[in-house]
């Protein structure tokens, strides 16, 4: 993609933003003080300057300028947009001259690069271990030394050409075997509804229309009337084109997102006095780990889904799995903040975890499912699951189709499976603003 295309996403979603923050009647730097940014920052946002690493930022910004349902997805989609072609560029040019697209919010620490972590076959030697054979004969004036055997010398030369070879054969075709041995390890346990990816296993193949338990895609038949096309060849004899692999899209999920820095309640199985006072919502899963929360009564999640090329993806369902349900935990129960005044509630689909059977449910004037997704036409869904008296245990299912390829991908907390109890009848606690410790909590 190049830097027009690049700052051109930037500009759209830009203009959005100076749009919203001019019918807020705010300063930038009133905006800054109550987002904890900087007036130039958000300065920088809303003139294209700068597009910044992640969501949060602009989430709570255009929540503040009071935006509507539909303005809060369209600033995500815009940023999202924004987000992948200014990572493109930063691919394709590799610093290279020509423009510069732009930057991302110095304040958010860019993503590192792939570390090549592929694990070696057991039988895989170490190619970096291999040594050179010695020569160990003695110097000629040692008159105790045998003159070297030119012949030994030529065998032990050829052998260690040999096993640099095979080492370097048995490197490549040990990661082939893993890479696949990987892929059909992952989808084996799914394979009767197609392969079960979390967000971090996006690229695992996905299975053949017919769901096949090798979790590869069958190639497509050769045309018909046209004897003698041997495999992997077209009729012309050009080598043909790799079939597709892989989920064709990518995904975003955020488990904790919040309605509003007021909304959101956490259990806690520690007594005030060893709870951190509550974070930020971009902070709140690192805030949740550290303190081992679990949502209290509701959990909002946001899943965005983008098309890789120009392919077009068709979403056909949103299923909900529950793993366990269990007696509500007796933790103690602590809210993010007090005082905030009422949010913008954005449920696309609603969850009632207390159901025996929960689904997905589209919430009021929301279209339900199937949708499209492509590179240039990304979702968000946003799901609101809750419970009024269980301990539930949970993740999605996004039942998908592109051309002949179809297959299940899995949406849950980094592997783990999204988690939300009941807090009827528990101690509660707040932490109001400019407090330094929490207090219990006083309804109305």
């Amino acid at each position: 993609m190049g830097t027009a295309d690049s700052t051109g996403e930037a500009e759209r979603l830009a203009a959005l933003l100076s749009t919203l923050k001019e019918r807020s009647g705010l300063s930038y730097g009133a905006l800054g003080k109550r987002l904890h940014l900087s007036a130039s920052t958000l300065h920088r946002y809303c003139n294209g300057d700068a597009v910044p690493a992640d969501f949060a930022p602009l989430n709570r910004f255009a929540r503040l300028c009071r935006a509507t349902p539909e303005e809060l997805v369209e600033v995500h989609r815009r940023w999202i947009l924004a987000d992948a072609a200014r990572e493109q560029r930063g691919k394709g040019a590799g610093g290279t001259a020509g423009g510069a697209a732009p930057a991302a919010d110095p304040g958010t620490p860019a993503d590192p690069p792939d570390a090549d972590d592929t694990p070696k076959s057991p039988d895989t030697p170490d190619t970096s271990e291999t040594e050179e054979p010695q020569d160990t004969a003695e110097t000629p004036d040692s008159p105790s030394a045998p003159r070297p055997r030119p012949r030994r010398r030529l065998i032990l030369a050829a052998t260690a050409g040999v096993i640099a070879v095979a080492a370097t054969a048995a490197l490549l075709v040990g990661r082939l075997v893993d890479d696949g041995a990987g892929a059909d390890a992952g989808q084996a346990a799914g394979a009767a509804r197609g392969p079960v990816a979390s967000p971090e296993a996006a690229e695992s193949p996905s299975p053949s229309p017919s769901g096949s338990a090798s979790g590869k895609p069958s190639a497509s038949p050769s045309p018909s009337g046209t004897p003698g096309a041997s495999p992997g060849s077209t009729a012309d004899g050009k080598p043909a084109a790799p079939a597709p692999t892989g989920v064709p899209f990518h995904a975003s999920v955020r488990a904790h997102a919040w309605e509003n820095q007021c909304s959101q309640r956490y259990l806690v199985d520690r007594e005030p006095d060893a709870v951190r006072p509550p974070p930020v919502e971009q902070d709140a899963p690192a805030w949740v780990a550290a303190m081992g929360a679990v949502s209290a009564d509701e959990q909002v999640v946001e899943v965005t889904l983008q098309g890789k090329g120009s392919e077009t993806v068709v979403l056909q369902a949103l299923h909900v799995r529950v793993v366990r349900t269990g007696e509500p935990l007796p933790w103690t129960d602590y809210g993010t903040g007090v005082g905030c005044g009422g949010g913008v509630a954005l449920r696309t689909f609603d969850v009632d975890l207390d159901q025996g059977s929960p689904a997905a449910r589209a919430a009021e004037g929301q279209r339900p499912f199937p949708y499209k997704i492509s590179e240039s036409d990304p979702e968000m869904f946003r799901v609101t699951a809750h419970t009024g008296g269980r301990d539930v245990s949970w993740y999605l299912e996004v039942e998908w189709s592109s051309g002949e390829r179809q297959g299940v991908f899995r949406v849950d907390d980094r592997g783990r499976p999204f988690r939300t109890s009941a807090s009827a009848g528990r101690p509660a606690y707040d932490y109001p603003p400019g407090a330094s410790e929490w207090s219990e909590h006083q309804p109305g």
